[in-house]
């Protein structure tokens, strides 16, 4: 019954907390600095998934290699 009450408390935010959020963001960044904002977001989002890619196929070329190389039993 604990970790039910624990992943009840941890739900996404409704529509009134979204309104609520996003008024705090436009008070404390003003409208000017939100689209720096979102670029730079938007940014680092685009970075991480081309390094998680990058990671991904060097991964896949590491197996293929393995799997091509000769296996040599003495």
């Amino acid at each position: 019954m604990l970790v039910a009450n624990s992943l009840l408390m941890i739900s996404m935010p409704g529509g009134s907390e979204w309104i609520l959020i996003i008024a705090v963001v436009l008070l404390m960044f003003g409208g000017k600095k939100i689209p720096e904002l979102m670029r730079g977001l938007g940014s680092g989002i685009r970075e991480f998934n081309d390094a998680k890619n990058n990671v991904k196929k060097e991964i896949e070329e590491g197996m293929k290699e393995k799997e091509k190389a000769p296996t040599s039993q003495p």
